[in-house]
């Protein structure tokens, strides 16, 4: 049997390289356990931080260190770019991408768009799918047009934050008088909890709005609300499954950068100790989610569950999931029955699918 050649594509140019080459030392360590190894030949390609792409004998060291690349100045001059479309030439042989990208031009739809450009398969969600789940705001408006509950929130530009000083004091007037405190300042395109802080004064909130700032143009505040935090995971295309309830639970003041990629920090439960008929409807709505955004192949959607009312609040959709050994996606399929390697086996299958 011929074995298909998955290309293995990680790093990237965003914050969240280091989770990215994680992701794929799992990923590679999942296509190397039988059956697969009979299926798939892995061929790695390293992204470095400034955008230039590594073939497969470079990749490997990376994956094999576990530690990126430094990257190289550049000037700004078209000339200095050509390397961003220099790609290796084995990427003309690949028959199904699996990009393992975490954050802006990863899962965003950027990459996506590249790779449907190579009319080549590719694992997970497609351009519009992934920006959409991406962008905060973009994700909120449209969970709003389908129906799903969630908490209040506020959207800000960079602009009303590093304004004159007449506007930015009404706008933190507006924020305290519409969410209160404590409440949550987010740049709206990055994951992994990367520049979000949690505010109860202020000045906090100044800090926290002139922080977020400095990653993304656009922003949101959240109300902060007293609730568990309950994740479901989805596989498939158009007739997608969701996995068994989990739940997170950690001593910090909230699940940052540093608890979620920490071992010990975070505990996962699973499967979340909730009444059968909320574990049930988190998983109707995170269909529901998977859905709302055109999603497929994979996602990780998250909900806060009120006790006190009995509420289940969607918090976000995320269409391309962490892989790592504390990943909650795979700990949730594995908990479901779905080993590691199966469900990496799977995945690529729905990209030949969708793809056809």
């Amino acid at each position: 049997m011929t074995k298909l050649r998955v290309g293995l594509l990680f790093g990237g140019c965003s914050g969240e390289h280091e989770v990215s080459i994680r992701s794929a030392r799992a990923i590679v360590n999942a296509l190397n356990t039988d059956p697969n190894p009979s299926k798939y030949e892995v061929l790695p390609f390293y992204i470095q931080k400034d955008g230039r792409w590594q073939a497969p004998e470079v990749a490997q060291s990376v994956l094999e260190s576990g530690v990126p690349l430094p990257s190289e100045e550049t000037s700004s001059t078209a000339s200095s770019r050509t390397h961003l479309w220099q790609f290796p030439p084995l990427t003309a042989e690949i028959d199904v991408w699996f990009p393992i990208l975490h954050g802006p031009n990863g899962e965003d739809g950027t990459i996506q768009g590249l790779l449907q450009l190579m009319q080549v398969p590719y694992v997970g969600s497609g351009v519009l799918a992934s920006s959409v789940g991406m962008d905060k705001i973009a994700m909120k408006s449209a969970f709003a047009q389908a129906g799903l509950a969630q908490v209040k929130y506020m959207t800000v530009n960079r602009s009303q934050v590093w304004s004159n000083p007449c506007v930015y004091p009404k706008l933190c007037d507006e924020i305290e008088a519409t969410l209160g405190y404590p409440c949550f300042v987010k740049p709206a395109n990055l994951g992994s909890s990367v520049g979000i802080a949690k505010v109860r004064s202020r000045a906090q909130l100044e800090a926290a709005l002139d922080s977020a700032a400095s990653y993304d143009r656009r922003l949101i505040v959240e109300a902060g609300v007293v609730a568990r935090e309950v994740e479901c995971a989805i596989l498939g295309n158009d007739q997608a499954q969701a996995s068994i309830v989990g739940e997170i639970t950690y001593t910090s003041d909230f699940y940052d950068y540093e608890t979620k990629y920490t071992e010990g920090r975070a505990d996962l439960h699973i499967p979340a100790p909730l009444p059968e008929a909320i574990a049930a409807q988190v998983q109707t709505l995170a269909l529901q989610a998977f859905a709302a955004v055109d999603a497929a192949g994979l996602a990780r959607i998250d909900f806060f569950y009120v006790e006190s009312t009995g509420e289940v609040l969607i918090n976000e959709i995320n269409t391309l999931p962490g892989f790592t050994a504390t990943s909650m996606y795979p700990q949730l399929w594995a908990a479901s029955g779905v080993a590691f390697p199966t469900l990496v086996d799977q995945l690529i299958q729905f990209a030949l699918e969708r793809h056809s």
